[in-house]
């Protein structure tokens, strides 16, 4: 299978304000719109997409219409502290501080409208106690 494209599709109850928070905060715009659906592109790469879906809408399995949860959406950033302030300046919830991880990560948590989690993240190299983990050049930083 080769694959064309890869994006995470939210099922949510408000479309339209899922959609209006990634634009204001994380910089999307919109490709399609309608009540039940909305495509979103990052504003500085194409290649980063997110779908917004009514969770009940008729094209999801009876089975599975019911919203997100568990859902953690990484957002790798050049910047995270800046992305930090402006996030706290607007209000957003932090449900985890800005840190620096020993497995190398500098990041923060916060939630969407939906509490779906948003972990914006930068690498930064991992301790030797963690090195030894990744892949051979997977470290990368």
């Amino acid at each position: 299978m080769k694959t064309t494209s890869y994006y995470p599709v939210l099922q949510v109850a408000d479309v339209a304000a899922t959609a209006r928070f990634y634009v204001e905060h994380f910089q999307f715009v919109p490709l399609f719109e309608a009540d039940w659906y909305v495509h979103l592109q990052s504003r500085d790469d194409e290649t980063v997409n997110l779908a917004i879906l009514r969770y009940d809408h008729e094209t999801v399995p009876e089975v599975a219409r019911k919203p997100s949860q568990g859902v953690i959406l990484n957002f790798e950033v050049e910047d995270p502290d800046a992305v930090y302030a402006s996030a706290t300046r607007a209000g957003l919830p932090v449900l985890k501080d800005l840190c620096d991880e020993a497995f190398g990560q500098r990041h923060f948590i916060t939630a969407d409208p939906n509490g779906v989690l948003i972990d914006v993240i930068k690498p930064i190299p991992p301790t030797a106690a963690f090195l030894e983990n990744y892949a051979e050049g997977a470290a990368g930083v």
